[in-house]
């Protein structure tokens, strides 16, 4: 038994419309299915909702909901904005930067790009506040990976004993420690 891949992520957007035309203009996804429903059909507790879909490639669907009876949405205070977020990779650095460039274009405001050493990355957010992440994986990316899967289970237990960072891979950032 084993799980084969995500049927899809979902968040809470203000506005289900403003929502589906951002993603659609500016990350390229196309817009799949809307579902709307007065009540929760696994709770069947009675609830207006939108619920729509978007093609985030390769079967990955990104789902949001719209509630228009529920308090304004807002944010875990004791989670930095930076930790929660959902990546999605691109092809390569030309297409991350055509992006960056395209969405700096439309007025979003765009950090990075972010050198992870593994994947260079860029970091914005959505209409609704929810950070995005986009990521092109680097040319060195296989032998790396090797490097940290070998290590990965150590650095953890390590993790879980100290709640320190190991130093395991601290050559992953050791460049951008090298450029400060």
């Amino acid at each position: 038994m084993k799980i084969e891949h995500i049927h899809h992520v979902a968040y809470r957007c203000r506005d289900a419309k403003e929502t589906v035309n951002w993603y659609v203009d500016n990350l390229n996804m196309d817009f799949v299915l809307a579902i709307a429903e007065d009540s929760v059909p696994s709770t069947h507790e009675p609830d207006p909702y939108m619920h729509i879909f978007l093609d985030a490639g390769q079967g990955n669907v990104l789902a949001f909901f719209e509630l228009p009876t529920k308090p304004e949405m807002g944010r875990d205070p004791n989670t930095p904005v930076w930790v929660q977020h959902i990546a999605f990779k691109v092809k390569d650095r030309d297409t991350l930067i055509a992006y960056r460039d395209k969405l700096e274009a439309n007025g979003v405001e765009v950090l990075g790009i972010t050198d992870h050493s593994i994947f260079h990355s860029i970091y914005f957010f959505d209409p609704n506040g929810h950070r995005v992440e986009l990521a092109c994986p680097d040319t060195e990316e296989d032998d790396m990976l090797k490097r940290l899967d070998a290590v990965k289970w150590d650095m953890l237990e390590e993790w879980s004993k100290t709640k320190r960072a190991p130093k395991h891979a601290d050559w992953l950032h050791a460049k951008e420690l090298a450029k400060a």
